[in-house]
């Protein structure tokens, strides 16, 4: 038929339309994404509108709002109506649902029914349209439509839709939601109890003589009252039978309570850990500078979360341990509780275009150098630094894709082997380390022609100028005598703590530990070329 082939022929044209999936990706990212910077003022913008709307019909019941309150209502229930007509079609894409049905009947060589791909898209319609939100959302347009003013009673559902716009609210429903089967068992339990305890009761109190019980209505109302535990005491039963059921009815209520309580509270325990989660991804999303993902909240973690929460920068923790988790927590950071070996984990951490640098701290090489596989997979753009417990796994991470190693155990090793018998040296590290006293590592660049260049190490009197020299960073071009203490960086080598016979040439960097007045002075003595 040609209207089936040209309405196949258009849901390819809209798989294949740049601009369709941008329209679309624009009203998701304005409505239903909870992470989208344009979500929150479209949320407060729709609450205004429902308090406004709701407001002016309440008000209009004993006061004429004349043209005003007619237009304004008009404009409320069609903002109402587009919204909920958007919601309905980026609850799926029908064109796909069709384009697969009838890729399916070209596969199988029979012909394409369009009445079986209309009904599917009608039964995924169906499943949003009977959701609790969407019926609230549906019941609050219709105030708008009433021939008769008792149907203004509709507008309470203008309210509920708040329930949507306010998260918390909105997640708290959702919870409710998933838990619709035991809801259902309880209500049926509920209705159970209260027919058969106010049959009961009918039978003996409604032939009782200024009994309160004349009509069944009167008993399922006692009965109801009493269930919930309220008792008005506006109905009282007068026989012994009566006040047996009574008893019986309130302990039922009392366990009915215990179940609902039970039901919500296990709810959110489970929902509580994906509502956290959504609420750092959330933190994430509006943060619109780049950030630091930290994996690994234990010793070292710790220590480096202290210096970036110091610097005020932005980062978020991931941590597998549940104790760890707890105590960032406490300490008010951002923190996902899980594993950063799971790429899914790391997308919503921002690591694909939000994250600047990724930091693998967990006490295990073999983690370590999953999180940097996955990392460098994600972004080949991101800097990772990666921690290596053992020497052995710093190839493993650089071919990894790793831009830089820390040998935490090493590094310590290097420092007390050089720095054996100076206390003042390891009292200045600690100092740095710590941030105490205004101690400082500094750099100072060899000039051309300057004080330093061409000068020994041992000719510089850095004890003399109160400070204390760390090692010296060289470019990798150029040549040097090999000495023990050198690392190799990206483009430069390091020489930590260098001989005295080292030579300093234009270029190089030198390192110095010390306070910040004295490397002041220093800086200005090679100014002057009087050092």
């Amino acid at each position: 038929m040609p209207l089936t082939r040209y309405l196949v022929q258009f849901c390819y044209e809209l798989e294949d339309s740049t601009h369709y999936k941008r329209s679309k990706q624009f009203f998701y990212d304005l409505i239903e994404n909870p992470r989208s910077r344009m979500r929150p003022y479209f949320d407060m913008s729709l609450i205004v509108l429902v308090i406004s709307s709701v407001y002016l019909i309440i008000y209009e019941v004993r006061n004429d709002m004349g043209t005003f309150g007619q237009v304004f209502e008009w404009f409320a229930v069609s903002i109402f109506l587009l919204e909920y007509l958007l919601r309905l079609w980026l609850y799926n894409s029908s064109h796909k649902i069709i384009i697969e049905h009838y890729e399916q009947a070209e596969f199988v060589g029979k012909p394409f029914s369009l009445f079986a791909a209309v009904k599917s898209i009608a039964s995924i319609k169906w499943d949003y349209m009977t959701q609790p939100l969407a019926i609230i959302d549906l019941l609050a347009i219709i105030p708008s439509y009433r021939p008769l003013r008792f149907l203004r009673i509709f507008l309470l559902f203008r309210l509920f839709k708040l329930f949507r716009y306010v998260h918390s609210y909105s997640e708290f429903i959702k919870v409710l939601y998933e838990k619709r089967f035991e809801f259902y068992t309880l209500f049926i339990f509920i209705i159970f109890i209260v027919f058969t305890s106010a049959s009961a009761i009918f039978f003996f109190e409604a032939n009782e003589v200024g009994g309160n019980i004349v009509t069944f209505f009167d008993a399922i109302y006692w009965s109801l009252i009493t269930l919930t535990t309220v008792g008005y005491g506006d109905i009282t039963p007068l026989t012994t039978e009566g006040r047996v059921i009574t008893m019986i009815l309130v302990i039922c209520g009392l366990a009915v309570i215990a179940f609902i309580t039970s039901v919500i509270v296990s709810a959110f325990n489970e929902k509580m850990v994906e509502l956290r989660e959504n609420h750092v991804f959330a933190e994430i999303e509006k943060n619109s500078g780049m950030h630091t993902i930290l994996c690994g909240y234990g010793r070292m973690g710790t220590v480096v979360a202290e210096y970036l929460a110091t610097d005020k920068a932005h980062f978020v923790i991931i941590e597998s341990d549940p104790e760890n988790a707890a105590k960032a927590k406490r300490a008010g950071y951002l923190v996902i509780e899980g594993s950063a070996e799971n790429s899914e984990l790391l997308k919503n951490s921002g690591v694909l275009n939000q994250a600047e640098r990724i930091l693998c701290l967990t006490g295990s090489d073999v983690i370590n150098v999953y999180i940097t596989l996955t990392a460098r997979y994600l972004n080949p753009e991101i800097q990772i630094i990666s921690r290596a417990n053992h020497e052995d796994s710093v190839r493993k991470l650089k071919q990894a894709g790793a831009d830089h190693t820390v040998v935490p155990f090493k590094i310590a090793g290097l420092i007390a082997v050089e720095f054996i018998g100076q206390p003042v040296a390891f009292e200045a590290i600690h100092d740095i380390l710590s941030g105490k006293h205004d101690i400082g590592l500094e750099t100072v660049t060899v000039s051309e022609n300057g004080s330093l260049d061409g000068l020994n190490i041992g000719n510089i009197d850095f004890s003399g100028n109160k400070l204390l020299l760390f090692g010296v960073i060289t470019k990798e071009s150029r040549e040097v005598e090999p000495y023990k203490k050198a690392f190799t960086l990206k483009l430069n080598h390091f020489y930590f703590n260098p001989d005295p016979e080292f030579t300093l040439q234009s270029g190089d960097i030198v390192l110095v530990i010390g306070h910040q007045f004295n490397i002041i002075h220093l800086k200005d003595k090679l100014a002057l070329g009087k050092l």
